[in-house]
């Protein structure tokens, strides 16, 4: 079978699934991507450049639309070289975040089309007005909420399949579209994140090892919507209360989601000198983004693992957290509820309580025993739900086959 990626950050989500397809040398697996990042063996790769730039003076509440008109733009065209040169897919699986596979079907009507079903704006519910500290009360949130959502019901349209990597995030799609939507992990590999009791990492020339009492967080970048405001400000009791803990934060400075800190500073840096005159810095470490050998050790040598998050998208990391065998304090949001039943597979505690975080996060350092109990449990959890080669992996090879046939 012959078939064609769209992604503009390509492997991302499809690093698995797509080099899984190539194996079998009867298939002809292809991606289309403005990307140069290295693709996995056996995918052959197209790249195209985007050329247009957003027009002035457009009315803003079209802007994110023409940005992906743009992008749609430039990958039709791209197409249209790459049926010239004899490919026809008979399946597109696209990731329509960013607009690209918006026009493909004008250029291979017969194919099939799926897509990666992320997320879907909405106005009450989700990660909009969530926090009241960052409440949008601008009465035209709706329409700009269904303006950005245009790109994704254009597709939803023309699309035969979709998946989403959680239940929660098929959920927050429109009703129609739901029942095309399988829900499939992109998959955790369990057997390279996995406990390991002899870890040892660097840190500052200090050698970290699982004797100390080491707290995590991680974000791709440091910003409200993955609660590093609350976890900021849970910080200090959790100082005061564990003197010999020390705190690991990974993270950026940019913005991944949601709105963009006040200019001049990073939302790292408002919420740090916050409550940075009741901290001991010299036990809290911002390492910055991480190597990916260095974070799997990073989570190997964690005590406890602190994942909070806005109804959103679910991050890799917690599941890796988890199938490492971390204990988790975890905040009591839909996303989270999907993976951690409380006291089971982790602690739940509201998004908000940052004493109620420093609570949980004190009650487990203290509990060693707590903590091996709810780190296999979150272990065996993701072993059995979210095993890349052994669950998802498998799950997604069908799905292909099931969308095409």
């Amino acid at each position: 079978m012959r078939i064609l990626f769209i992604h503009q950050n390509f492997p991302a989500q499809f690093v698995h699934l797509a080099p899984a397809l190539a194996a079998d040398t009867k298939n002809d697996i292809r991606v289309l991507t403005p990307s140069k990042r290295p693709v996995p063996h056996g995918v052959k790769v197209h790249h195209y450049s985007i050329r247009r730039s957003s027009s002035e003076n457009i009315h803003p509440w079209l802007v994110d639309m023409e940005t992906k008109t743009i992008r749609a733009e430039a990958a039709f065209r791209a197409a249209l070289e790459l049926k010239k040169q004899g490919f026809n897919p008979d399946l597109i699986i696209a990731h329509p975040g960013w607009g690209e596979s918006l026009f493909l079907k004008e250029v291979w009507p017969t194919a099939k089309l799926a897509l990666y079903c992320e997320f879907y704006y909405q106005v009450h519910g989700a990660d909009t007005n969530f926090d009241p500290e960052f409440t949008e009360h601008e009465e035209d949130l709706a329409c700009r909420l269904k303006l950005k959502n245009a790109n994704f019901d254009l597709h939803l349209l023309q699309a035969d399949a979709g998946l989403s990597p959680t239940h929660y995030q098929r959920s927050v799609f429109p009703e129609y579209f739901q029942p095309k939507i399988s829900v499939i992990h992109d998959g955790i590999n369990t057997d390279l994140l996995k406990p390991n009791h002899n870890v040892a990492m660097q840190l500052n020339g200090k050698t970290i090892t699982r004797d100390e009492q080491i707290i995590t967080f991680v974000n791709r970048n440091l910003e409200p919507m993955r609660g590093y405001h609350i976890f900021m400000r849970a910080l200090p009791e959790i100082l005061k209360q564990n003197p010999k803990a020390r705190v690991i934060i990974v993270g950026g400075d940019d913005v991944s989601y949601g709105s963009k800190p006040p200019t001049g500073t990073t939302w790292k840096e408002l919420f740090l000198q916050e409550v940075k005159s009741q901290l001991d810095l010299s036990r809290v470490h911002f390492v910055g983004k991480l190597s990916y050998p260095n974070f799997i050790q990073l989570l190997q040598v964690s005590s406890v693992h602190v994942y909070l998050t806005y109804p959103f998208v679910l991050s890799w990391s917690l599941l890796e957290a988890m199938s490492v065998g971390c204990a988790i304090v975890g905040s009591n949001t839909t996303p989270v509820q999907e993976v951690i039943k409380h006291n089971e597979a982790g602690i739940l505690v509201d998004f908000f309580d940052a004493q109620k975080i420093a609570g949980q996060v004190t009650h487990l350092l203290n509990n060693p025993q707590e903590q091996v109990r709810l780190g296999n449990t979150a272990r065996e959890f993701i072993l059995q739900n979210y095993d890349l080669n052994n669950v998802c992996l498998p799950k997604q090879r069908f799905w292909v086959d099931g969308v095409l046939n």
